[in-house]
């Protein structure tokens, strides 16, 4: 697979019931890192074989710094659950919608199985029970934001009706390809919470393999190290 230039696309991929994940651009490719590899050298290209050898050397051999030359900005809607777990990765910048300047839409996040803490799948009464338990619990939610907001309760106060960890914000989420690579290292991994899994899989499959082609084989090679897998 050969290396490319910029790519960038505002297309988008829905993630969950109602969330969704878009690259809004893009700086950077798989030859860039390579030239900022090559800069206390003053090098450039020197061709794909000998460029594409070097990028699997640094990520073999754990240097980084040069894939910081390539820069992701993705907007995402995510319910707070996931959110809550993004934010972790403080080596990114991150602009969320405010709750206290525009009224929230009304999608919470449903699951589509109850788990246990053991990961099993919950079936059944009991699942049915729940779910009809949390439709019940949204509803109340739903109707309590509104009457909130009706009465004059500006939107700061009103949110509090609102299920915490199941609204969706939508946000900008800006981030290097080498902090890119350690959320996705440590959220695609099956230990992860699902929902944050999810998300992360699809900025990877999605946005960062097509962009990063390089990139992303030795990724898989020498991070996640698929092929000992297989």
């Amino acid at each position: 697979m050969e290396a490319k230039e910029n790519s960038s696309t505002k297309a988008r991929v829905e993630i969950l019931d109602h969330g969704w994940v878009e690259l809004q651009d893009m700086l950077g490719s798989d030859t860039d890192i390579v030239c900022a590899a090559r800069t206390s050298y003053l090098g450039e290209n020197k061709g794909e074989d000998r460029d594409k050898k070097l990028l699997f050397s640094l990520m073999e051999h754990g240097h980084g710094a040069p894939f910081e030359t390539a820069v992701f900005r993705f907007r995402l809607r995510a319910p707070v659950l996931v959110w809550w777990q993004l934010v972790r990765h403080r080596i990114a910048s991150y602009d969320l919608q405010s709750g206290r300047y525009v009224q929230l839409q009304d999608d919470f996040y449903e699951p589509v199985l109850w788990r246990t803490d053991d990961g099993e799948s919950l079936f059944g009464e009991v699942a049915l029970d729940f779910d009809a338990k949390l439709a019940a619990y949204y509803d109340i939610s739903r109707t309590l934001y509104q009457e909130a907001l009706d009465e004059g309760i500006s939107k700061e106060l009103a949110r509090l009706f609102l299920p915490g960890f199941a609204v969706y914000y939508i946000g900008v989420w800006t981030v290097n390809a080498r902090s890119l690579m350690n959320f996705m290292k440590l959220r695609m991994d099956l230990h992860a919470q699902k929902e944050i899994r999810d998300y992360a899989w699809v900025i990877y499959e999605d946005f960062f393999k097509p962009n990063l082609p390089w990139t992303a084989e030795a990724f898989e090679r020498y991070v996640l190290k698929l092929e000992e897998e297989l």
